[in-house]
């Protein structure tokens, strides 16, 4: 296998290289020779269908899974390595958020720091309200998760990632089970705190409207395999059918009338 590819040392973000990633389970393929590199401050969006591969590729970009063939670079060094864990600081934010319901918003947050004792308790409390208001959570910290709506929840979660002072940020269908005006606060959250920060962001989702309302590039990937590699532009004009055929999605009718027929008619009482 060749090396790795060498950080840029003038990034804050650093890059993220798939090579020739093969997975199976019982013999069934998973993964199929996935191939793509995440530029150092880039965001990337990975999108797909359900049951496309998307959260098993997830579990390898954070090691949680060993592939059967192929490699994964985070920063120039293979992922999950001593060395990985040593140089670079990678953070996730979980599809349910995952905090912590025995805990207050303010110790959630700031549970890496607290955990490894990284920094007394009055610089932890001012990191994690810094890092609250960052994503538009103040006076937050006393509440308990349950106190707080879906969206607050997934800010707090971005609060949790930011307290590690990320280089990558990894997420896992970021605006799942949230209305559709929430869903767009947290995809311009997610946006604004790539172009602020500088940080490489892989947003794993199947929701259209947000991947090509944020991403750089994208990929899309389906029953395993990678079948559009580019920016939106450059997906949206894939000649694949697959492709075509989930972007296209939806409902389909000529008129208001043609989409209600079928419809139960209730008699109108004088």
């Amino acid at each position: 296998m060749d090396p790795c590819p060498p950080p840029d040392p003038n990034q804050r973000g650093i890059g993220l290289s798939v090579r020739g990633l093969c997975k199976s389970y019982d013999g069934h393929p998973v993964l199929e020779d996935i191939n793509f590199e995440v530029r150092p401050g880039e965001l990337f969006v990975i999108m797909g269908p359900s049951g496309s591969g998307k959260t098993v590729l997830l579990k390898h970009l954070i090691g949680l899974e060993q592939p059967d063939a192929g490699q994964i670079c985070v920063g120039g060094v293979p992922v999950g390595s001593p060395e990985m864990l040593d140089r670079h600081r990678v953070a996730m934010v979980f599809q349910s958020g995952a905090l912590l319901n025995s805990l207050t918003v303010g110790e959630n947050v700031g549970l890496y720091l607290s955990e490894h004792r990284l920094k007394p308790p009055e610089e932890i409390r001012r990191i994690v309200a810094e890092k609250l208001a960052l994503v538009g959570l103040k006076d937050v910290e006393d509440k308990m998760p349950s106190e707080l709506s879906g969206g607050m929840r997934k800010r707090a979660a971005l609060a949790r990632a930011l307290v590690m002072d990320p280089q990558l940020i990894l997420y896992d269908e970021p605006t799942s089970e949230l209305d559709p005006l929430i869903a767009v606060t947290i995809g311009e959250e997610i946006l604004r705190l790539n172009r602020r920060m500088g940080v490489t962001s892989v947003v794993v989702t199947h929701e259209r409207e947000l991947a090509f309302g944020i991403a750089h590039r994208m990929a899309i990937l389906f029953q395993g395999r990678l079948l559009a590699l580019g920016t939106p532009e450059e997906v949206r004009a894939s000649p694949h059918p697959e492709v075509q055929r989930f972007l296209q999605a939806g409902f389909h009718f000529d008129s208001p009338s043609e989409a209600n027929q079928g419809a139960p008619h209730h008699e109108k009482h004088p």
